[in-house]
């Protein structure tokens, strides 16, 4: 059996005075940590948040209804219906996401052609009941007009890397 031994170290309290002047170097250096309510932190142009439709300049809605987000999105979470229009093109009739189900791959912004469907910079969007969670394509498309500024620029600065 080891004894415990005299150790001059434990006597004097070397590991509490150390401990005490680390805490004394950092207690007069600037603080580190922000108000998040009312101060946020820099998210990356890459970040994956909230799913939005985007329109183009002119307001027309940028979805052409080739629906590979629906065929590549591993959860299953995306449901898309489209007729043809009087002029020829395809637009959908409707564009429902699954929050709930959705795992924020990532996929459907990437197959997207003409960069309709986006996962913008939000992510404070709790709810209260599951059924907030069912996105239809106003509710995408509303998103989609509050968030363009930003998802353009966060777009353009990630275009390098695409």
């Amino acid at each position: 059996m080891a004894s415990i031994g005299f150790r001059p170290k434990s006597l004097l309290l070397a590991e509490l005075l150390s401990g005490l002047g680390l805490t004394l170097r950092y207690f007069f250096r600037p603080k580190v940590t922000i108000n998040y309510p009312y101060e946020k932190g820099p998210l990356s142009p890459r970040f994956r948040g909230e799913h939005v439709l985007r329109r183009y300049p002119n307001g027309e809605e940028r979805c052409i209804a080739c629906k590979l987000c629906e065929a590549i999105c591993p959860a299953q979470a995306i449901t898309i219906e489209a007729e043809p229009r009087v002029d020829g093109s395809r637009r959908t009739t409707r564009y429902d996401i699954d929050m709930t189900k959705c795992i924020y791959c990532g996929f459907c912004q990437e197959a997207c052609p003409v960069d309709a469907i986006v996962e913008g910079p939000n992510f404070e969007f709790a709810t209260e009941t599951r059924e907030e969670l069912f996105y239809n394509k106003e509710k995408l498309l509303a998103n989609g007009d509050r968030w363009e500024a930003e998802i353009a620029q966060n777009l353009t600065a990630d275009a390098p890397y695409r």
